[in-house]
């Protein structure tokens, strides 16, 4: 059932490292299409609003189903965070419409795998949670294992990032270590305004696979990407 739940999904026009980011092809379809239809094929939302400053962003979610009623008017920069973004997008919306919305659930442009039912479940999540605290998702770290990380220190000698365990420590005796995924990120639409972010004091974090997780900044995670939805789909 739709309770005054809107999805927010940011996609600015400007971005560096993959030019239009947002919206080139990604496995026959724009980029963005992806976390549109996610929302959609959900049910859980009452408004699945792109927030974009680009007017053929704009063009391309409509086509898809999203909600684009304006371009957004500001942290559309270089240096805002996604979260002032969402912000911006709920207070420009509230002026459109005079809507007020209980849950805000956060979805990128640039997690093309993440699946409606993983948005449903994590959803639930939060619902059955006693404090509505931002519940954002994520992934254990596998073979990347940030336990082992290594960097050269002034002397130019490397060293251990992380020095709370020694270098005879198994892998396996090591504490779990969760890497947080832009996928889906969700949270009361009054705490967010209050804190200014998702990561609000107390926020979980919901695991996800890493198939939904691959969060595309650079042509390295796009290979990935790529990679990912063969797997999931190794029948193709």
């Amino acid at each position: 059932m739709v309770k005054n739940r809107i999805a927010v999904i940011p996609a600015r026009g400007g971005s560096k490292r993959i030019p239009k980011k947002n919206i080139i092809d990604f496995m026959g379809k724009p980029m963005i299409s992806w976390s549109i239809e996610a929302a959609l094929n959900s049910g859980l939302f009452d408004t699945v609003l792109v927030s974009t400053d680009c007017e053929e962003i704009a063009a391309i979610a409509v086509k898809y189903g999203a909600d684009v009623p304006f371009l957004r008017s500001e942290h559309a920069d270089d240096h805002s965070t996604v979260s002032e973004a969402t912000q911006s997008a709920l207070h420009q919306l509230k002026k459109y419409n005079g809507r007020d919305y209980d849950t805000v659930v956060q979805l990128m442009a640039n997690c093309p795998l993440r699946s409606s039912d993983t948005i449903i479940t994590q959803v639930k999540s939060y619902e059955k949670k006693d404090s509505k605290v931002s519940l954002l998702s994520g992934f254990n770290y596998g073979m990347f294992n940030p336990w082992w990380a290594h960097c050269k220190n002034q002397k130019g000698e490397f060293e251990k990032i992380i020095n709370t365990y020694d270098n005879t420590m198994r892998s396996q005796d090591l504490p779990e270590l969760i890497c947080p995924s832009g996928a889906t990120w969700v949270s009361d639409v009054k705490k967010l305004h209050e804190t200014g972010t998702f990561y609000s004091q107390g926020y979980h974090l919901h695991k996800i696979s890493w198939l939904d997780a691959v969060d595309i900044d650079d042509m390295d995670d796009l290979q990935l990407a790529k990679a990912a939805y063969l797997i999931r789909n190794e029948e193709l």
